[in-house]
């Protein structure tokens, strides 16, 4: 194969075992590496290199630090990282700087040569725009299929194009991102510009199935399977057929289902209940979840090999926060959307400024539903701060007093500033403990025990 291939390892014995294998199995063009300072003037000398299988824990420079080098300085490389130590947080932190996927020594030759073959694969996607050098972000090539995500945000946009070139592979995709930030809009929109997109799409809350009806629901069934089967049934994933599946909440997936679910990627084969024969998996998943799967990883809840699985590509959509400019157009949209007769224009200065403000913990799911309550409560008028919920300007009067208690210049006690605080937002939400609870980021209980503390009932 003409692809070229860098093997960077300080094990002379492991380096020479692997450079032989890859050669034999096709790869003429694999050049092996001991010293990884070596492996780095390469890359900054820009020498045409596909595709960089590096050890984590070497002297001098470990893997993560050649791989930082390699993606400031030849970020056309797909990197596979190689370690002893199977550790979640560390291939959580390789994955998150661009590496392609995680392997565990010793390395199967066969399983080495798929994920190699995988990693041309997107790279020759990702041949015709290198999205984070580019100074401005090329046209879609499919812009019909992303037009429902209104962005002007060059964060989003960026995200959005890497999106659009992985929908024209077969690997699974992995979106992240808190609450209301639109996964399964992503989701829809990268189906949309696939191969797939005349075929079916389905959205599966995964936190909703259980271990009695994953097997019913997933694979489906024939008639007589069990006691209730009176007639067949097709599961997901023969409906999905050919189309794609969106895995919604997959960090709440009971850990005794992964494994089942894990087979399906790694086989792309199932069993229909009731039949002996396999049935074939042709189907693009792509997951998502707003939980910090890193987490579940190192407590044990999520399975290691179904996240690599899962993790063909990361995408991680910004809150609404930090997609600057954005507000303004959805806010827009919105109003149109709700045929209030409401524009931008017919909201009072005052509201736009707390509407600036607020810092959406529920994203655009949340602006939306702020947008719509304002203009029911404003019937046709201009739109004020009177006609927000309580709570956003209760949220942004506590933001406003946390500064100024910050930046002020007496110094008081952290418990005395604790105590103003919450009690300063519990008296804006008018005694609503719920509302304060949200407001201040903590627990309904917890709020009780301050309060009961301060001998506030």
């Amino acid at each position: 194969m003409l692809s070229h291939i860098l093997l960077v390892d300080d094990e002379l014995d492991f380096l020479e075992s692997l450079e032989r294998g890859l050669i034999i199995n096709g790869f003429q063009n694999t050049r092996a590496e001991s010293d990884p300072h070596k492996a780095a003037m390469l890359f900054q000398d820009g020498q045409p290199i596909d595709v960089a299988i590096i050890d984590i824990t070497m002297p001098g420079m470990t893997g993560i630090e050649l791989l930082d080098v390699i993606r400031s300085s030849s970020p056309t490389t797909e990197c596979i990282m190689v370690t002893a130590v199977d550790e979640a947080s560390l291939a959580v932190s390789c994955m998150k700087k661009g590496a392609f996927d995680y392997l565990i020594k010793p390395l199967n030759m066969e399983e080495l040569l798929v994920v190699i073959l995988k990693a041309l694969e997107r790279k020759n996607l990702l041949e015709i725009q290198r999205i984070g050098k580019q100074k401005k972000i090329l046209a879609f090539t499919n812009p019909t299929a992303f037009t429902p995500i209104i962005t002007q945000s060059e964060k989003l946009l960026r995200i959005m194009k890497e999106a659009e070139l992985h929908a024209a592979s077969r690997v699974p995709i992995l979106i992240t991102g808190e609450t209301g930030t639109g996964k399964e809009l992503l989701a829809k929109a990268i189906h949309r510009a696939s191969s797939r997109a005349d075929q079916t799409f389905t959205a599966i809350n995964m936190s909703a199935l259980t271990a009695s009806l994953f097997d019913a629901e997933f694979y489906g069934h024939t008639k007589g399977a069990f006691t209730d089967a009176s007639r067949d049934r097709k599961g997901y994933l023969e409906t999905t057929s050919g189309g794609t599946l969106f895995l919604d909440e997959i960090g709440s997936l009971p850990f005794e289902l992964q494994g089942k679910l894990l087979r399906v990627l790694q086989e792309g084969e199932y069993f229909k209940l009731g039949t002996s024969r396999p049935k074939g998996a042709d189907i693009r998943f792509i997951a998502a979840t707003n939980i910090e799967l890193d987490t579940l990883l190192d407590q044990g809840l999520f399975r290691k090999d179904l996240f690599y699985r899962l993790c063909g590509a990361w995408l991680d959509l910004p809150p609404l926060r930090e997609r600057e400019g954005d507000l303004v157009i959805l806010v827009e949209a919105f109003l149109q959307d709700h045929g209030s007769g409401h524009s931008s224009s017919d909201i009072e200065e005052s509201a736009w400024t707390l509407l600036k403000t607020y810092d959406y913990p529920g994203n655009i799911r949340e602006l939306k539903s702020i947008v719509q309550y304002a203009t029911n409560l404003a019937e046709g008028k201009s739109i004020s701060v009177h006609h927000l919920p309580a709570y956003v300007k209760a949220a942004v009067s506590a933001k406003q007093v946390h500064a100024t208690h910050f930046f002020c210049d007496t110094i008081v006690p952290l418990a005395t500033m604790e105590k103003n605080h919450i009690l300063k937002a519990y008296q804006q939400t008018g005694g609503n403990k719920l509302q304060t609870a949200r407001l201040l980021g903590i627990s309904v209980n917890t709020l009780r025990r301050n309060l009961h503390l301060y001998d506030v009932e």
